[in-house]
């Protein structure tokens, strides 16, 4: 569902796109399957930057939520991801040590694939932040 979520954001339907995360948070609950929680929660909060550039503090909150679910998974790439939206969040707000304290020890984790999006993204936001 967070692929569909994406495809309303792109198009410009972020309210349809918010409400079937929320639809697939709601599904988590019941089921408890949560494989792609993290993702969900981290989709979230970019979601409500995109609608409302004020919503710092509810953004940060998802993108916590991810990073948290994702390490009760051992979900590094999931980790990564979530990292990495904080990380340019606070990053916008200045935070800068902040965003590189808890991003590069993420990033340090991976041996490989350092061609992948994530990691070239993570890659380039640490470069950013020193």
């Amino acid at each position: 569902m967070t692929e569909l979520a994406r495809h309303f954001a792109q198009v410009g339907r972020v309210n349809d796109a918010m409400e079937t995360l929320q639809e697939a948070l709601s599904r988590i609950g019941h089921t408890g399957e949560r494989w792609w929680e993290a993702e969900a929660h981290r989709v979230m909060g970019d979601l409500l930057l995109q609608r409302s550039p004020g919503a710092l503090n509810a953004a940060q909150n998802s993108y916590r939520q991810a990073i948290e679910q994702a390490r009760q998974q051992n979900a590094k790439s999931l980790e990564l991801r979530a990292t990495t939206s904080l990380g340019r969040l606070w990053r916008d707000q200045s935070k800068r040590t902040e965003a590189r304290d808890l991003l590069a020890p993420v990033y340090g984790w991976f041996t490989e694939g350092f061609d992948t999006p994530d990691l070239r993204e993570a890659k380039a936001l640490l470069i950013e932040l020193r």
